[in-house]
């Protein structure tokens, strides 16, 4: 018989993996905690960038969240994956952030890269900034909790018990969130159909 891994085989083993590696750490092996921040770095800097907006904001919820993940560590039972529980303190990171966050400046005093002209035509160039600025925009007049919801949803692609565990709500709060935020979305954005 030959025996074949498949995704789900994969993830089990790297989910076993980080645990082994989340328990020496929690042990004081700092070796080990490097393998796991490098290993789950890019997924939770591309995370906290979508809630974030902001790249140097992205890195800084970051460090902070493996940070308080080192400290923590002696907490974590395992009971969810180190990837999802990692998750959780970044979302939550990220949310206190937005929480804080004092109203965001005039999005017209920020500029907007703009496609190169031989890829575009000076009125597409126009139009794609406006509609990426209502975009914006849109995302800014949701609530902290929405978008992190939202984002985590549409974009990250994560399922409501999965987002429920990251943001420490009810799978049924996170589906009222997201269906919010897409109804607002889809308003703000009705123009652009």
């Amino acid at each position: 018989m030959n025996a074949r891994w498949g995704p789900d085989d994969h993830e089990e083993a790297a989910e076993a993996d980080d645990r082994l590696l989340a328990v020496r750490a929690a042990e004081g092996d700092e070796e080990a905690f490097e393998v796991l921040v490098h290993r789950h770095s890019p997924a939770m800097l591309l995370l906290a960038e979508r809630l974030m907006g902001s790249r140097a904001e992205a890195e800084d919820a970051v460090q902070d969240a493996f940070v308080s993940a080192w400290r923590s560590l002696p907490n974590y039972r395992g009971e969810a994956g180190f990837g999802t529980w990692l998750y959780r303190i970044v979302t939550n990171r990220c949310l206190n952030l937005l929480r804080a966050r004092r109203p965001a400046a005039d999005l017209g005093a920020v500029a907007e890269p703009v496609a190169p002209e031989h890829q575009s035509s000076p009125v597409r160039a126009a139009e794609s900034q406006a509609a990426v600025r209502d975009l914006a925009q849109a995302m800014g007049s949701l609530s902290a909790e929405q978008k992190v919801c939202w984002v985590l949803r549409e974009i990250e692609g994560r399922s409501y018990e999965t987002i429920a565990r990251a943001v420490g709500i009810r799978p049924e709060a996170v589906r009222a969130r997201v269906f919010r935020a897409r109804r607002m979305l889809t308003e703000a954005m009705a123009a652009w159909r």
